[in-house]
């Protein structure tokens, strides 16, 4: 597989429970060669995640670290009813959001409603990508989403944690595999992403990549391999 040159979801010590700072993370992303790494803190649900005030001052921070490119994101949370969890005064002084079910701030509603209030979320203008949608906890309609990611020009994250954490992610890796087979059906792109929350988990993508190795997936459908094929996605 072509090499990834590129991690769009990671967190630093202000999201709560993620132990480097900002630096620390692009260090570390520059001695494993990457060329772009994505700071996407948890926003507001999480427990002990930083003030949404946080956000506006993101123009401070150099573009470039450790020779690595910086994009400021922001995971933010659905809610039940189809709510995001930030703000849009927020949002708009990010690059990208991601945005994904976490069950400290989301109440499991079937498949199909879990679906819709995912899908809701996926039509605000910022969001590009989705997070770890793989746990059968909060189950999904992979066919609604994967049509929806392309009609909404969102691509679906394959997160090497949640293979990391399987006993946690319920069903993930079945989970996977039938979404990235409808991804190559309907030509929705994906990114591989190390959801880093301490320097060592930069870039790690060892699970993920193995996964897409057995599938033989199509890997023009890769974001994460081609900067400037990433940032064209986001419109950066």
């Amino acid at each position: 597989m072509k090499k990834l040159i590129a991690d769009m979801h990671m967190h630093t010590l202000v999201s709560g429970h993620a132990y480097g700072t900002i630096r620390e993370m692009a260090a570390t992303a520059g001695e494993k060669n990457l060329k772009l790494i994505g700071i996407t803190e948890h926003a507001p649900g999480i427990p002990g995640t930083v003030d949404p005030f946080y956000y506006l001052n993101l123009t401070v921070i150099p573009r470039v670290l450790s020779n690595v490119q910086i994009l400021h994101g922001c995971e933010i949370n659905v809610l039940n009813g189809g709510k995001l969890s930030l703000e849009q005064k927020y949002i708009d002084f990010l690059d990208y959001a991601i945005v994904g079910i976490h069950k400290d701030c989301y109440t499991d509603e079937g498949k199909e409603k879990n679906t819709d209030n995912l899908i809701a979320c996926m039509k605000n203008e910022k969001v590009h990508f989705v997070s770890h949608p793989d746990d059968d906890h909060t189950p999904l309609d992979y066919e609604r989403l994967v049509s929806t990611a392309k009609q909404y020009r969102v691509a679906l994250e394959v997160n090497n944690s949640s293979l990391v954490k399987k006993d946690r992610r319920l069903n993930c890796y079945e989970n996977y595999r039938k979404m990235l087979k409808l991804c190559e059906q309907q030509q929705v792109p994906i990114i591989i992403s190390s959801d880093a929350h301490d320097p060592s988990w930069v870039g790690r993508f060892d699970l993920a990549v193995k996964l897409l190795e057995e599938l033989q997936f199509d890997e023009s459908l890769i974001l994460t391999n081609d900067i400037e094929k990433l940032r064209a996605f986001i419109g950066v």
